[in-house]
């Protein structure tokens, strides 16, 4: 092709309008950070918080270590998160991953003057902006998947309730730590992975592979997801072509491991450090302990269970009864799904440490999109079905936003007692989660990103005193 030539098609396609559906896109992800910043705060976790940091030294001094922020708070080294690393810094005990993604997103919106990183509320706002970013760029993709099998107006509704009536709002969207990198991966590996054929082009296939390698550099403990993945990869495109996104993605793992091995002399990094504190913090002797109360309770816990949380996602289960022409997709993905909801259930600290709804299980939730877009015809065909569904997505959206607007300061994870050393009560009916958030009212610390110099309650200026341990995985 001639350079005049790739002139003349670049032109062609700057004029060319943009489609109902990408213009839908846009919409969908400008409401959606709309949604996920209207309670003006980040929803932190003990264990996210050097992830954060990491990103904000990245965009001020160029490195993920944690030194200047540690030596701000000397406190912040007693905890887990925090770790000394062989090269004498400090450094997150999580994957970096997620910090350099969050860098990258805010980096232009603070060249461009819209945030101030620098300011007390500076890794605050990037933890919010990083994450929200992601988790609405997942929910799209979720819609441009579905959209290929259902209309413009089922896809949007199915992407809107998977954006606001899942832990996406009130957990994924409100911090930066692991899940936002990792969802925002599986979600543009099955977008790809949809639309694959044995003659896909490689542009298509290395878009898959950057989506795996995304997934699972930013948590390894997608792994299992990852290789049924590459297996149906392999299925739809042949053996040859799945090398494209199999190179990619053990790339990145390899980087991965090489900077694990670096800074903490082995390849799963800090993960072993945080494991062995479990007997201590969570009250398990065994990092995995199949047993049927994390298979059952990560469904049906009063506490913490999908499907007390968000009952909508029970649509996929009639995609069981559905066939369709894309029913090679529908089974990799349900395969995927129980895999790593296998391996979640058979931890041994399932419950996901201090938390609202069902932490590991919003992992799952990009590989259900294509099952439940399944199962639209079907809903639409039974009035019965259609108001069971209708009503499990508002107590979905309710219960979702229930959390980003009051959680946790309905202190319901250490009061009466922790729930990390006193497991009945995940299952306590007579107490639960939701019910003491309806009780409580909006957290105090709603809006607070919305007021100039407002101080980061999590940063080193305010660490004194490091809350009560929770470790997680």
């Amino acid at each position: 092709m001639s350079v005049q030539t790739f002139r003349t098609e670049a032109a062609t396609v700057r004029r060319r309008p943009l489609t109902p559906d990408v213009w839908a896109g846009v919409v969908l992800f400008a409401l959606l950070l709309v949604v996920y910043n209207a309670n003006g705060r980040e929803i932190p976790s003990y264990d996210s918080q050097p992830t954060k940091f990491a990103a904000r030294e990245l965009l001020l001094r160029g490195t993920l270590g944690l030194n200047h922020v540690v030596g701000a708070a000397p406190l912040l080294t007693e905890r887990p998160a925090f770790v000394l690393a062989r090269d004498g810094r400090y450094r997150s005990a999580y994957s970096p991953v997620p910090s350099v993604a969050a860098a990258a997103i805010t980096w232009p919106v603070w060249k461009a003057g819209a945030v101030d990183v620098r300011g007390p509320n500076g890794a605050q706002v990037i933890a919010v902006v990083g994450a929200s970013a992601q988790t609405a760029a997942a929910v799209v993709l979720a819609f441009f998947t579905v959209r290929r099998r259902i209309s413009r107006l089922a896809a949007l509704s199915l992407a809107s309730v998977l954006g606001v009536g899942t832990g996406y709002w009130h957990t994924v969207s409100q911090t930066l730590w692991q899940h936002e990198s990792a969802i925002l991966g599986l979600a543009l590996a099955v977008f790809a992975l949809a639309a694959v054929r044995k003659d896909s082009g490689a542009p298509l296939l290395a878009v898959l592979g950057i989506g795996l390698a995304l997934a699972v550099t930013s948590r390894l403990q997608l792994a299992p997801a990852v290789l049924v993945l590459l297996a149906a990869t392999v299925f739809a495109a042949g053996a040859r072509r799945a090398l494209i996104p199999l190179a990619i993605t053990a790339a990145g793992i390899a980087v991965l491991l090489a900077c694990n091995v670096r800074w903490f002399g082995s390849p799963m990094g800090a993960l072993p450090l945080l494991e062995a504190l479990h007997p201590a913090v969570h009250a398990t002797e065994r990092s995995f302990n199949p047993s049927a109360g994390g298979f059952l309770g990560l469904l049906v816990s009063p506490n913490r269970g999908l499907l007390v949380y968000c009952p909508i996602a029970a649509v996929v289960l009639l995609a069981i009864r559905r066939r369709s022409r894309d029913e090679a997709i529908l089974q990799w993905c349900g395969l995927a799904a129980l895999v790593q909801y296998a391996a979640y259930g058979s931890y041994g600290v399932w419950w996901g440490g201090h938390t609202y709804g069902p932490r590991y299980m919003l992992d799952v939730l990009p590989l259900l999109v294509p099952l439940a877009a399944s199962t639209v015809g079907l809903i639409r065909t039974s009035r019965l079905l259609a108001t069971l569904a209708a009503a499990a997505a508002v107590w979905s959206v309710v219960v979702a936003g229930t959390g980003a607007f009051v959680y946790p300061d309905e202190r319901w994870n250490v009061d009466p007692r922790d729930v990390d050393r006193h497991h009945e009560r995940l299952w306590d009916w007579s107490d639960l989660q939701i019910v003491r958030c309806w009780g409580t009212g909006s957290n105090t610390r709603n809006f607070n990103l919305f007021v100039r110099n407002t101080h980061d309650p999590a940063t080193p200026s305010a660490a004194a005193v490091p809350p009560p341990m929770n470790v997680e995985f």
